[in-house]
């Protein structure tokens, strides 16, 4: 699952975030990243992840450590879902699930009981070079933020 392991360098990609401002792997670089891929706003479970982020949020950013999501809804939606649940951090659009592939996030996974192609709910941190330093690919949502700073070492 994941076209990358840690040490790796992250793809190439360009898409927009909730306000239609681009982002860019080249826009990253020199921050350190969360990056947590997750299927759909406004979902049961992806709405528990995000908002677990949120609650905790100061937590990475006094580490210094932007937070990203991305998941296949458009910058539309993703400013309809910060907006109802109050999200510190920025969201980015993938509809054509290009950045997911890129990663290799997205494919067959089994769904209620039943085989479904879908977006693996995964987090990884980057470096301010643009290198994966960690991933998650075991993501708890209600229990994000503990596995991330445990993950992180604080």
């Amino acid at each position: 699952m994941g076209n990358f392991k840690v040490g790796d360098r992250i793809p190439s990609f360009s898409s927009v975030i909730e306000d239609g401002t681009t982002i860019t792997d080249k826009s990253i670089a020199g921050k350190k990243v969360i990056l947590f891929f997750y299927p759909k706003d406004d979902s049961p479970t992806c709405t528990k992840e995000a908002c677990n982020l949120r609650d905790n949020y100061k937590i990475f950013q006094k580490k210094g450590f932007t937070i990203f999501g991305i998941s296949p809804d458009n910058d539309k939606k993703h400013k309809k879902f910060i907006d109802k649940y109050e999200l510190p951090y920025s969201l980015i659009a993938d509809p054509d699930k290009s950045i997911i592939n890129a990663f290799g996030y997205f494919g067959k996974k089994i769904f209620m009981g039943k085989e479904v192609e879908g977006v693996y709910r995964t987090t990884i941190a980057i470096d301010e070079n643009g290198i994966i330093t960690h991933i998650i690919d075991n993501v708890v949502s209600g229990e994000h933020s503990t596995q991330l700073s445990e993950a992180l070492g604080f």
